[in-house]
């Protein structure tokens, strides 16, 4: 008789054991993304329903590309990589092809990427030959002993990663160019808009790994080199798989200035507080100090954030339940 109980009574101790100490491991085919195209003052009476559907089409295509990967197992790296692209190969969005053009009139690109699985990180600042200057901080992160790289120095690396490179004239769109014409001419004050385009994403797979991306071509009409907070780690991007992704679109020099990305991951490690309060303090923060923007963000668990004090972010998520939105207005 003992010979039966005894094995009986250690499986059952083996199996209450792994709900004790993995209990989330039900939880293991879950995923989410969460995707952003920038924030500032979008007003649906400035938006004809072509224009709106054109942004929602292109939304809806990154989302798609990245929910896919995540649904058939594969990695949050790899979807917020390739869904950034998408927003990069697009002239609507203010990163890659459709980039705003410097005092000078020329495009500089900044990205960087984050996987939570190891807190490794990379980022691109000043491009301006890279078609897809995510996938450069991707190099990066994963073929360098750097975090950042820089102008010339980051194109020479992109170039021996075999990238595909690009003559300036491919970031060239002539809505872009004629903003610039106008600030130049009236000499006007620079907006939220003008100071908002950014594009970024976050993501969990199935293994539990959250990562975050964020790609941008700056702000209208930036001089001396100016590089905002989306190619720095903490403050525009952040990811780590203890607490949470986040990507930030925004006025950039008071993104930096708080660290927003990492003081969000930073409230939810020490204060043991959820992502959405952490996500409503930070924005509280930012407001105080007269900063605009939003942030996205996911953590370990797949709850979703999307905030804002602007009037609209162009914003879209997904999940292994089968929930999806696009959303532009606030």
């Amino acid at each position: 008789m003992k010979k039966v109980i005894l094995p009986l009574f250690i499986i059952i101790t083996l199996i209450v054991s792994s709900f004790i100490l993995y209990p989330d491991v039900e939880n293991k085919s879950d995923y989410a993304i969460v995707i952003h195209g920038g924030a500032g003052t979008i007003l649906r009476k400035n938006f004809t329903p072509e224009k709106e559907t054109q942004y929602k089409k292109v939304l809806q295509e990154a989302l798609q590309i990245g929910d896919s990967i995540l649904r058939n197992g594969g990695s949050s790296l790899d979807a917020v990589e390739k869904t950034i692209r998408i927003l990069e190969n697009s002239p609507l969005f203010n990163a890659g092809k459709g980039a705003v053009f410097t005092n000078s009139g020329k495009n500089e690109l900044d990205a960087s990427i984050m996987w939570g699985k190891d807190l490794n990180a990379g980022a691109v600042a000043g491009v301006d030959d890279i078609k897809n200057p995510i996938s450069a901080a991707r190099e990066v992160m994963e073929n360098s002993e750097h975090v950042m790289l820089s102008g010339h120095g980051a194109s020479e690396f992109a170039k021996m990663q075999g990238l595909e490179i690009v003559d300036q004239s491919y970031f060239f769109t002539q809505n872009r160019w004629d903003h610039l014409q106008e600030i130049l001419k009236k000499e006007k004050e620079m907006t939220p808009e003008d100071r908002h385009g950014t594009v970024g994403c976050v993501a969990l797979d199935k293994d539990g790994n959250l990562a975050a991306g964020t790609s941008t071509g700056g702000m209208t009409n930036k001089r001396f080199g100016r590089i905002g907070d989306s190619p720095i780690i903490g403050a525009g991007t952040y990811a780590n798989n203890a607490s949470c992704a986040i990507s930030c679109t925004g006025h950039g020099e008071f993104f930096i200035r708080l660290g927003v990305a990492k003081d969000i991951s930073s409230m939810m490690e020490y204060q043991n507080i959820s992502l959405e309060e952490a996500s409503n303090k930070v924005i509280d923060k930012l407001t105080k100090i007269g900063g605009t923007g939003g942030i996205i963000g996911l953590d370990k668990n797949g709850n979703i954030v999307m905030k804002m004090n602007t009037d609209g972010m162009y914003r879209a998520y997904s999940n292994s339940k089968g929930e999806t939105e696009v959303l532009i207005y606030k």
